[in-house]
Formats: C-alpha cells, sequence, structure tokens
C-alpha cells in the first residue's frame, strides 16, 4: 500500500453495533486518491438507488486525504460524503480544524457509518479502541456545552469531536455536523443525516502518525509551500481580517448578494466591512492544524444586548447570508445569528438565504396572516432573524417551515413564490452571482451538490488574475477570460478548475490558497502526491487532469442514478432575466446555454442531456458505473 494512508477504513453499524476494519484499497487509491474521490466510488456502489436520504440505508463517510495530517499547508481538513436530504441528491460537506488529523492519527483513512441506532448514541473512537456510549444525556444539548460535557465524561479532553446540535435532531434539511463546537460541515444537511441516525457525536482521539515516501523531498515542498503562504500579500491580509475582507471585494464589482440577490450592491457595507469586525470586534485568531494562513476570526461584543457574546466567525459568506442578503448592516446582530447557527448546527448560508427568500415572501404579501403575525419578517429586522434561528432549529411555528428550505417553501407555495427562490437542484445558493461573475453563473449551475461555489469557482474573471489566467488557461484565452461580463471561455476555465479541485478535494487540502490567493494548483499536487505516496505516475499532470475528469464525472453519474439531467443544470430567473438594477454590473444578466454546451462538450457528455456516454465512461476508467447506468437506461445512445 502506498505511504500517505493508514490502510485501514473503519466501518460502524449503528443498528447492530458492529464494528468492523477493512484495508483501503491500493487500486482505488490509484484510481480516486482519497477523500471525496475514494468516498464517492464507495457511496455509488454501497447506497441504493432512491433511498430516503434520512432512512437507515443512507450512510456517512468521515474522509481524510493523504495528505491529510501532514505538516503540508492547510492539510488539516476533512470532509463528510452522503446523499444529501436537502437535495436528494450528491452530498459533500468540508471542515477545518483538527478532527482530520486526529482521524488520521488514530488509524483510520475512512469512517463509515451505518444503520440507524435505536436511541441517542455517541461513538469514542481511541485508536484501535471503539466504544458506544449512551447519547441521551447530550440530546437536546446545544453543540459546544455538548462538545464540553462530552470531553470531560469520556476524560478525552485532548479528543476532537463531531456531533450534531438541536438543528440536526430536528431534522432541519440543511442542519451541520459541528467539529469541536464552532467549525461546521455546513452544507446540504449531513447533520440531519446524522440526527436520523440518532447519532449525537463521534470523539476521536489518535496518538500514531502520518507516513510520506520521501521525508526528504517532503520536507522540501513543504518548507517551500509554507514560504510561498507566508510571502503572498493577500494571505496576509487574510490572517489579519479574515474572510470577511471578501465584503469590500464583492461590493466593488457589485456581486454582494443584498435583498434575496435581487441586487449586487449593499448601502450599509461599509458598517460590515472586515475593517469595521476588526477595529470594533476582533477577540483572537485561530488556525486549523498546520494553517500559517489562520484565516479563523473570534469576536466579541462588548456593548448592547448581545454584550459578552464570544463566537468564532463568521466567514464572508455568514456576513453576507446575515448582513447584506438580509438588508441587516448590525454586527452585533450578525455576531449573535453567527453564534445560534454554531451552537443549533444550522448552515449559516442556507439559514440566511431561506430567512432572505421568507422576507421577500413577506414583501410580495405571499406568506400567511398567521405567518406575516408570528414573526415580523422583513428586511433589516434582525430581532425577527434572530428568533427565526431559534424556530427553524426547534422547528416551531414559521421555522419549521422554513426548516425545509427554499425550495420546498417555494414548491408548497405554488408558482407566485417560484420567483424568488435562490436555489439550484433545492440548495440556497452562496454569496456570488453570475450576473457579475460568468463563470461563477455556469458553476452554481452545474456543481455536483447544488448552488456551490467551492468546487468549481474560478476567480480570474471575478479578481483579474490576468497573469495567473494565462498560465493556467493559455495566454490566448486572454482578455476574454478574464471579462466577467461575457461568457467567453468560462466553461473552459469552470472544467479546468473543476478537476483540479475535485483532486484539491481528494489530498485533502483547503480551497484557500489554490484559487484565492491563488498560490497552489495542480503542479504543486502532482509532486507532493508523489512524495506523499511515492506513486511515480501521480507526477504527470496530465494524469492528475485525466483522474480531475474521472472524479467530477463520478459525481455526475451518482446524480444522474437519481434522475439529474441537463435540464436541472439551471439557475433562478433572477440570474438570466432580471439585469442588476444598478451598482458595477448594472444591466446584467446570464446567457447559460452556450456555456452549458460547451462545458458538457469539453468532459465530453452529451449535450442534449448532460449525461456522460458509456464510452467516455469507459475512456475515464468507470466501466463498473457505466454498466450499471446502461442496466438502468439512462445512458445516451
Amino acid at each position: 500500500m502506498y505511504k500517505g494512508y493508514t490502510e485501514k477504513i473503519l466501518r460502524i453499524d449503528l443498528t447492530t453495533q458492529k464494528v468492523t476494519t477493512e484495508s483501503t484499497s491500493q487500486d482505488l487509491a490509484r484510481r480516486f486518491i482519497g477523500g471525496t474521490g475514494y468516498a464517492g466510488r464507495l457511496l455509488y456502489h454501497e447506497v441504493p438507488k432512491g433511498i430516503d436520504s434520512l432512512g437507515p440505508e443512507n450512510k456517512l463517510y468521515f474522509c481524510t486525504g493523504p495528505a491529510t495530517g501532514t505538516v503540508w499547508p492547510t492539510a488539516g481538513r476533512m470532509a463528510v460524503v452522503s446523499k444529501s436530504p436537502l437535495t436528494g441528491i450528491w452530498a459533500e460537506s468540508h471542515v477545518g480544524g483538527h478532527l482530520g488529523p486526529e482521524i488520521k492519527y488514530a488509524g483510520y483513512d475512512f469512517i463509515i457509518i451505518e444503520g440507524q441506532a435505536e436511541k441517542p448514541t455517541v461513538l469514542s473512537i481511541v485508536d484501535e479502541k471503539i466504544e458506544f456510549h449512551s447519547g441521551t444525556p447530550y440530546w437536546g444539548q446545544k453543540t459546544l456545552k455538548a462538545c464540553k460535557e462530552l470531553r470531560k465524561d469520556l476524560k478525552q479532553q485532548h479528543g476532537h469531536v463531531a456531533l450534531i446540535g438541536p438543528g440536526g435532531e430536528n431534522l432541519v434539511k440543511y442542519s451541520a455536523i459541528m467539529v469541536d463546537g464552532a467549525r461546521a460541515a455546513g452544507r446540504t444537511g449531513l447533520g440531519a443525516v446524522m440526527g436520523s441516525k440518532n447519532l449525537k457525536a463521534i470523539v476521536v482521539r489518535g496518538t500514531g502518525s502520518v507516513e510520506v515516501a520521501d521525508p526528504q523531498w517532503f520536507k522540501v515542498l513543504w518548507e517551500e509551500g509554507h514560504q510561498r503562504v507566508q510571502e503572498n500579500p493577500q494571505a496576509l491580509e487574510m490572517r489579519k481580517y479574515g474572510t470577511p475582507i471578501l465584503v469590500a471585494t464583492k461590493q466593488s464589482i457589485g456581486e454582494l448578494p443584498t435583498y434575496n440577490h435581487r441586487e449586487g450592491v449593499y448601502e450599509g457595507w461599509e458598517r460590515i466591512s472586515a475593517e469595521t469586525f476588526h477595529d470594533n470586534y476582533y477577540h483572537t485568531t485561530r488556525a486549523c492544524a498546520t494553517c500559517r494562513l489562520a484565516c479563523k476570526k473570534a469576536f466579541k461584543v462588548d456593548e448592547g444586548i448581545y454584550k459578552g457574546l464570544i463566537t468564532e466567525g463568521p466567514e464572508y459568506e455568514g456576513v453576507m447570508a446575515m448582513g447584506s442578503n438580509v438588508g441587516i448592516d448590525d454586527i452585533p446582530t450578525i455576531l449573535q445569528t453567527q453564534h445560534l447557527c454554531n451552537e443549533y448546527g444550522l448552515d449559516v448560508i442556507s439559514a440566511g438565504c431561506t430567512a432572505a427568500f421568507l422576507m421577500e415572501l413577506a414583501e410580495q404579501d405571499l406568506l400567511s396572516e398567521e405567518e406575516q403575525r408570528e414573526l415580523d419578517i422583513r428586511w433589516g429586522n434582525g430581532e425577527a432573524l434572530v428568533q427565526l434561528m431559534h424556530a427553524i432549529a426547534e422547528r416551531k411555528g414559521l421555522g419549521n417551515l422554513a426548516a425545509e428550505g427554499s425550495h420546498r417553501i417555494a414548491k408548497k407555495k405554488g408558482t407566485a413564490a417560484e420567483p424568488y427562490d435562490m436555489t439550484v437542484k433545492g440548495m440556497e445558493i452562496s454569496g456570488q452571482d453570475g450576473r457579475a461573475h460568468r463563470s461563477m453563473a455556469l458553476g452554481h449551475a452545474v456543481s455536483a451538490r447544488g448552488a456551490d461555489h467551492l468546487r468549481n469557482l474560478v476567480t480570474m474573471d471575478q479578481l483579474a488574475y490576468k497573469d495567473v489566467a494565462a498560465e493556467r488557461f493559455g495566454e490566448d484565452k486572454l482578455p476574454e477570460i478574464c471579462d466577467p461580463y461575457v461568457e467567453t471561455h468560462k466553461a473552459l476555465a469552470t472544467v479546468v478548475t473543476e478537476k483540479v479541485y475535485t483532486i484539491r478535494d481528494s489530498l485533502i487540502v483547503c480551497w484557500y490558497t489554490c484559487s484565492w490567493p491563488p498560490i497552489f494548483w495542480v503542479e504543486d499536487f502532482a509532486p507532493l502526491l508523489v512524495a506523499v505516496t511515492g506513486e511515480p505516475a501521480f507526477d504527470s499532470v496530465e494524469e492528475m487532469m485525466h483522474i480531475g475528469a474521472r472524479l467530477v464525472t463520478l459525481k455526475r453519474c451518482f446524480n444522474v442514478r437519481e434522475g439529474i439531467t441537463r435540464q436541472d443544470d439551471r439557475l433562478p430567473r433572477r440570474f438570466t432575466h432580471d439585469p442588476f438594477p444598478s451598482g458595477p454590473s448594472r444591466g446584467q444578466t446570464v446567457d447559460l446555454e452556450p456555456m452549458l454546451d460547451e462545458y458538457y462538450k469539453l468532459y465530453g457528455w452529451d449535450v442534449k442531456t448532460g449525461i456522460p456516454s458509456y464510452n467516455i465512461l469507459q475512456t475515464l476508467g468507470l466501466e463498473d458505473i457505466a454498466k450499471d447506468l446502461k442496466s438502468q437506461g439512462v445512458l445516451p445512445s
């Protein structure tokens, strides 16, 4: 077996409390690397078509990659893969902190959770010792309290904890799995999957290490990598301010989602800028394992109704979701709602964007009198937003409706509500807007888990990295590829980026330093994989991109099996028909269809259906999946 892997997969059946281990496959590692790539192969073959995402047949894959637990920059992350209760399709969510390395140090490449416990359960994993504990004492507790008590009761003060709050217990469709109380595997509703299994928490402690194939070469690579991070001006800026630094950037290009994506500039942006956060509320800085970027900021409120509040975050996405997109420019309110999302275990993007959707429905008089009486849910009402977060997690009143997510609300309310539903494939759109950023329009439309900004976000046309664009996509693609308002070459940029990001997510390393700031790319990942694993074939960039195409197509096949076609690669009508009314991107809309055509052609998928052909799947080494889809009659003729 390659180095960089523990060579073990831990499989836990909650129904029977049976614990087994199996060997990590070198063949699958060669073809799918690790992380979401390897887990995707397992998910496709282990989770049957059409199963209920909240039923016992669904599984949770806690994933590490060969880089996890090493000292490579930003290798402290991990991912969770499953079928989403929010969208009914591919689910993955990534999270930082220290749990990923701890899983590797305990001796496992993956932890697979199967079945459904009869009663609330806690799992304790200390190297090879696996124990089941009653989760009843912690059921109903918020995440920070539960995390603290679990460490104390299990005598694991240095253990790291994946757990759910009341949001996951109550099966909120976008509930999160929280790590150590303040890091979120937030998107796609994996907290609800964990809740459906009656699994409150997993506490992990490991005493092992990760062995690499070529320690001397790896030392050269990681030292150079850390140096590049430390010398990058944008990385230094992020170390000071965190990701809220993007608020000013987005405002300046007219891409700061405002009033449920109705506008791209926000009049109160300076009051929620990174500088305002830093100068008035900064408390301390935290970092994930092996990361010198240290973008996580904790903030403290010293006065007002939330006096004494200390919370980690928000990231830019939280500032957008609980700030500009709901018309709130009061930082203490943003911090309180962020804190509640952490405590209850809710995805801050979907929670805030669902609130924005409800606010627009109220504005359009599409909420019932009873719903409007319950909460004064209107733009800028911070008190109502805070109350809504409580109601969502507890599934009370209007919160019970909001807990289902924007798309289900729109379906329930009928056609009058659908124009205000800012989702793709059922997941709320994050803090970007394709009208100001054409490659992101395509990225949101085609991403495997729905409206996603982390699997294919191109920053060249957003932030005008001309030199980087020339290097990554070809100088002949300038200037169009850096023009945010034209569709030309955006499919190429999206496809190349998507392939590289799947490699990143199989290693696993962080999005930051790959695209913003653009420090590392596939030319860095190839030698890294060779130094860690010892497999010389990984040294070929061409082979890396071939693997990337395989992993993207694998996710697509999972979704195709669940019924996804080109007809689902859609944007809200607002993005394609309603021009921005003001700001730098005034008058812009998205012409999606030509980009979709080119995107499918570049992957070799059928343009009419968006489904890969048998021959393409065979070429990519996915013949087993090709045979399965052919037997179902879904492959193009």
